[in-house]
């Protein structure tokens, strides 16, 4: 196919966030992506705290551009949070240390950074966080065996959490967001999709509380709005954002009242503050399920189709980012017609340094290696920080998308 110059594109244009504080130069936005190539903080064993380094601070430098946005992976606000080995975290200060290094790393390139800050919940593992995982309920994740230890998540259920846990949980994003904010970043985003513990009591498949914190839609978004709430204290909400799935299906989310709960979140969320942006992901079924599975999951919505218009409508003026499956082919026009205020890719950022670049130009990308996604690895830069820039191409060994 011939090379298609993309520049006129609105992506390519500036975008405000942060309530003026900050003008992005572009609207493509880089995503958070888990990857798993921190360092042990200390040398206890088992690990169970992780922290980022030089290497990190090379991968987010390559993918910085002036004036663009990078969102980091996600960072676990406690060892219960998290402990997977090689994520890394920012409850500690040699953690909020190492971050300071990727920060100030992507600021001297001219970009904006912000932290993701994560809970898993019941998506944690028992074993390597060394207590009973927690959740809005005591519902495990059903059939799937726990990463890197060849148990069964049921085997091993989660605790269902105590007011007293929601407590020091929200405490626990204050303090990380604080951390965030010292070390430079330029803002946080509350990692409140993909069936982690934000997610979790929002999906009455899994929040089955008959308390405060469950039971209707208003009750099962306590715990977010209060944890955006303390958050928005802390540190601003000019420098808050919050990532949403209202439509899936990761880590078995399967809840009911869709539009009712999300719906009632986000008018709570827009009544009360301007954040800095709103980040969803698209529901793309087809590269999940099979269609009579997603009619079935739209029949018991009550719906007929599935679409973040009724979101965007609630949000306003709030800068509004769209993630998930965006490339080459799909990307034009949805700024144009006012859908979305920017696009976050990942896969393809990932594997192209200069993905802002080819993208604009319609260069050819580099081939993703999947199986270099997720570490730990004894060499962590293979898959990490060895793809190459365009120009460079004629010394790697690897595969190009041709388009």
């Amino acid at each position: 196919m011939p090379v298609i110059d993309r520049s006129d594109s609105k992506l390519f244009t500036p975008l405000t966030i942060g309530n003026g504080a900050l003008q992005l130069s572009h609207r493509v936005v880089h995503a958070p992506l888990t990857r798993c190539r921190g360092i042990p903080v200390g040398s206890s064993e088992p690990c169970r705290d992780w922290m980022a380094d030089e290497l990190l601070a090379e991968y987010y430098t390559q993918r910085a551009t002036p004036g663009g946005l990078i969102i980091t992976e996600a960072l676990a606000v406690s060892v219960e949070a998290g402990a997977t080995p090689g994520i890394p975290g920012i409850y500690l200060p040699e953690q909020a240390a190492g971050w300071k290094k990727v920060v100030d790393a992507v600021h001297a390139q001219g970009a904006y950074i912000y932290a993701q800050i994560w809970h898993g919940g019941r998506t944690s593992v028992s074993q390597l966080i060394g207590k009973p995982a927690v959740s809005a309920s005591a519902v495990p994740i059903t059939d799937e065996v726990c990463p890197g230890t060849g148990c069964k998540f049921e085997d091993d259920p989660p605790r269902e959490m105590t007011v007293e846990d929601i407590k020091n949980t929200v405490a626990q994003f204050v303090v990380c967001a604080k951390n965030a904010i010292e070390a430079g970043f330029d803002g946080i985003e509350l990692h409140g999709a993909n069936g982690y513990l934000l997610d979790q009591f929002l999906n009455d498949n899994i929040n089955k509380r008959t308390d405060d914190y469950g039971g209707s839609p208003e009750k099962r978004c306590r715990f977010v709005l209060e944890l955006v709430d303390a958050v928005v204290a802390a540190i601003g909400q000019e420098k808050v954002a919050i990532r949403l799935t209202p439509f899936g299906l990761f880590n078995q989310t399967r809840g009911s009242q869709r539009l009712e709960t999300w719906g009632h979140l986000c008018r709570e969320i827009k009544r009360k503050y301007q954040l800095s942006y709103v980040h969803f992901i698209e529901p793309r079924y087809e590269q999940i399920i099979a269609p009579e599975e997603k009619e079935g999951f739209l029949t018991s919505w009550g719906l007929k189709d599935i679409t973040l218009d009724s979101f965007r409508e609630i949000m306003g003026d709030t800068p509004f980012f769209s993630a998930g499956g965006w490339n080459h082919t799909n990307s034009w026009g949805l700024i144009e017609s006012g859908k979305y205020d920017a696009l976050v890719y990942g896969r393809y950022f990932l594997a192209n340094p200069d993905f802002i670049d080819r993208l604009r130009k319609g260069l050819p990308f580099n081939k993703y290696d999947r199986n270099r996604f997720y570490g730990p690895f004894p060499e962590r830069e293979p898959g990490y920080i060895d793809y190459p820039r365009f120009e460079n191409l004629d010394r790697w060994n690897g595969q190009v998308v041709s388009y």
